[in-house]
């Protein structure tokens, strides 16, 4: 078993360009599956029943495995299945018999447009640190970019007279997002005064967003801005830098955005991960009912 999954993640980094923490979770999930299956004295994925993946799963919830972690199990096995399916290494593909885990709701949480303003208004845009701050909560805002395509947008990828950035998400995908008026006019603020006075020639390459080092900011320090000015907005709400990301796209689906638009701005391969979103939009719609209506 472990040659088949040896080759599988060869072709995973090779040809499906994959991250390295990516492959790693394929790897971590199937050596455990394989593990599993060794204790039933089963060496050979043509001797792999759909039984044998239901008894699975339920190793893995009484284990005390979460939904999301379940869920991501039954990713990875799919995967690894398709791909010995599609090599003729077996005949029949025992995971289409065996449903998808059932997620629990987790809806994340979302500031208000009114919150936003506030965090946005905080920076000292006099400063060089607090311009840079403002330049980049601007942009998060405006993009609904993940963190780690934050840290890693370089000034090549501004397109700001066409109102848009490249971006390179999961598994280097690249996509262009509009990026607003206001956060465009804060890049180039930064730009001219802050930036040049951060980058130091042999650590900032061509990296947008810099700490006082020179060198590209780290996830840590865009956790660390985005706490400050939270705190220093009197929000008492849970708020981490995915925050941004999910108020863009709950805020543009409640001003009526078309939801496959929204997808393509957030660099969802699957448009189901997109509407989650509008769950959040109906919970939103629900709260305001019950405050306001007379008999909510």
């Amino acid at each position: 078993m472990n040659i088949f999954l040896k080759e599988y993640l060869s072709v995973l980094k090779l040809e499906k360009n994959l991250s390295d923490n990516t492959i790693t979770s394929y790897k971590n999930d199937l050596s455990s599956f394989i593990r599993f299956l060794e204790e039933f004295n089963i060496n050979d994925p043509s001797e792999i029943k759909y039984e044998n993946l239901i008894d699975f799963f339920k190793a893995l919830k009484d284990a005390g495995l979460n939904s999301r972690s379940a869920a991501r199990y039954y990713s990875s096995l799919k995967g690894f299945f398709n791909y010995l399916i599609a090599n003729k290494y077996i005949t029949s593909n025992p995971i289409e018999k065996v449903s998808l885990p059932k997620l629990a709701k987790n809806l994340p949480s979302v500031l208000s447009v009114n919150e936003i303003d506030s965090i946005l208004s905080i920076p000292d845009v006099e400063n060089k640190l607090g311009l840079r701050d403002k330049a980049l909560l601007e942009t998060f805002y405006a993009c609904g970019v993940r963190v780690s395509e934050l840290i890693n947008m370089k000034i090549s990828d501004l397109y700001l007279d066409e109102e848009i950035i490249r971006v390179f998400g999961k598994g280097s995908k690249e996509r262009l997002v509009p990026i607003g008026s206001s956060a465009i006019n804060w890049i180039k603020e930064y730009l001219i005064k802050s930036r040049i006075l951060l980058e130091k020639k042999l650590k900032s390459a061509n990296f947008l967003f810099l700490n006082n080092n020179g060198s590209k900011l780290s996830r840590m320090g865009v956790w660390k801005i985005v706490d400050r000015y939270v705190r220093e907005a009197g929000i008492q709400k849970e708020v981490h830098p995915h925050t941004f990301r999910h108020s863009f796209a709950t805020h543009l689906l409640e001003g009526g955005a078309d939801l496959r638009a929204v997808q393509e701005m957030l660099g969802h391969s699957d448009i189901s991960t997109t509407q989650i979103y509008t769950h959040i939009d109906r919970e939103y719609i629900k709260q305001i009912h019950k405050d306001f209506h007379p008999r909510g």
